[in-house]
């Protein structure tokens, strides 16, 4: 076994393997125009890739909102009390004063200084009103530029899971339009059977008409016409449905027609070609899947940051500009204050919070090690797929042409009378089979290819 070229040395030999193992994919999906355009048309239409896009506006938003916590916040606040009963405030500044008011007028021999009564006021204020406008502007706050990082890092993501996503309904796009090729092929294999049968039917009754065969060949050639066309029945079922899975991914009419992409079909798959450099161990590190979780592993780093940010000091700045006065009197007044939040002791709680946020980032470490061994293994298994298909492939065509020899052989003995009608039915059996197994080789060979181009991510999702 090959050992695999370190990705630390120079990246030249690793652009190189990458060309290779890109090449042959590219040679197919240059084939077929149709099915991007179906691709593209179920990507338009996916009700679960429009889903998706609303939960990404949802997160647009929710930055924009995170983006507009720097901005001051401006309120109207009002109240207006009544009051009755309760405590009162009682200061007898009367019985205080009053002597000395009236010991002052009279040496001055006025009435300058005027003789007021005790307080005697209920504590809560009766008749009375306080309207301002009140500003607020965060001046320092480390968590409003962590939580604004945060909601970016959150849009990246769900646009990250849209293009999995993506990718996902193109391989399932892939398979389905193959799934209904091969349906259809093997309708027209046993068409094709049937004419077979047909034209040896017409042998049988010019033979039994010279008496050089008994009539039962041809009951047995009605016979093995039926049990063809009953075949047949079952082919176009299967068309049927493979057509309807095919258009509900397109989010369309199930009965709508299918364009064939006849180009395709006559490039088969015995002119595909598997390079040996997908045998080798490869890591495609550029997969969504990939992207996801070291974004997520963002976001969670983030969440370590925004969970120590308690250590740090809170600063803002608050304004009031209003009146307050009791019944109709106007008061005004203005109050500019500044406000400082520093914690001193929290018994650990917030402590505990980093540790749980540290551990999801050491958890999710593992997490992304384990899904690269994952990756590795899909593309391994994947190549190993498609080298064995077309190696199936390889196989029946070779066997094809055998028995289409053998069939013709033993039809022109049969006629002869050298051959007899069971040998004539056994080749026609073994064309049909042969046929129908190349078909689906064939196909396997397509679908495995898609499953190879998931797993490198090497569709071009537009």
């Amino acid at each position: 076994m090959r050992t695999p070229r370190s990705p630390q040395k120079s990246g030249i030999p690793r652009l190189f393997l990458f060309s290779l193992l890109f090449f042959p994919l590219i040679g197919i999906h240059g084939q077929s125009a149709p099915l991007d355009a179906y691709i593209q048309e179920a990507i338009n239409n996916s009700h679960a890739l429009k889903e998706k896009q609303f939960l990404l506006e949802r997160n647009l938003f929710a930055l924009e909102e995170a983006k507009r916590l720097y901005y001051p916040t401006v309120n109207l606040n009002g109240s207006y009390t009544l009051a009755a009963g309760g405590r009162r405030i009682e200061f007898p500044v009367g019985d205080l004063l009053n002597p000395a008011y009236a010991t002052l007028n009279q040496l001055t021999n006025s009435s300058n200084f005027p003789q007021i009564e005790n307080v005697n006021e209920l504590l809560a204020p009766n008749n009375f009103y306080d309207i301002k406008v009140r500003a607020q502007q965060p001046i320092v706050n480390a968590e409003i530029k962590l939580n604004r990082s945060i909601k970016t890092a959150q849009v990246s993501l769900q646009e990250i899971d849209m293009q999995v996503y993506r990718r996902e309904l193109a391989k399932n796009v892939k398979l389905a339009y193959y799934q209904y090729l091969q349906a259809r092929e093997a309708v027209l294999i046993y068409q094709n059977a049937t004419q077979l049968l047909q034209e040896s039917k017409r042998v049988n009754e010019s033979l039994v008409r010279n008496d050089k065969a008994v009539p039962s060949v041809i009951s047995r050639a009605n016979s093995e016409i039926a049990a063809v066309e009953a075949q047949a029945v079952e082919a176009r079922n299967q068309q049927r449905n493979a057509a309807a899975y095919f258009n509900h991914l397109l989010g369309r009419s199930l009965d709508q027609s299918i364009t064939i992409d006849t180009i395709q079909i006559l490039q088969g798959g015995d002119r595909i070609l598997v390079s040996e450099q997908e045998g080798r161990p490869f890591i495609f590190e550029n997969r969504e899947e990939i992207a996801q979780l070291n974004k997520a592993q963002e976001i969670n780093r983030l969440l370590v940051n925004l969970e120590e940010t308690y250590r740090k000091p809170k600063i803002g700045a608050q304004l009031d500009v209003g009146s307050q006065a009791f019944g109709l009197d106007v008061g005004p007044y203005a109050l500019l204050g500044i406000s400082l939040e520093i914690p001193l002791w929290t018994a650990n709680r917030n402590k505990l919070q980093v540790q749980q946020a540290a551990s999801n980032v050491s958890a999710l470490n593992e997490q992304i090690a384990q899904v690269k061994d994952q990756i590795q293994l899909q593309i391994r298994i994947a190549q190993n797929a498609v080298q064995a298909e077309q190696e199936i492939l390889q196989s029946y065509n070779t066997q094809q042409d055998a028995a289409r020899q053998y069939y013709r052989d033993t039809f022109r003995r049969y006629k002869e009378g050298v051959a007899n009608y069971i040998e004539l039915l056994d080749a026609r059996t073994q064309i049909t089979n042969l046929d129908v197994r190349r078909s689906i080789a064939y196909y396997n060979v397509l679908m495995r290819r898609a499953e190879l181009e998931r797993a490198l991510a090497a569709y071009p999702i537009k």
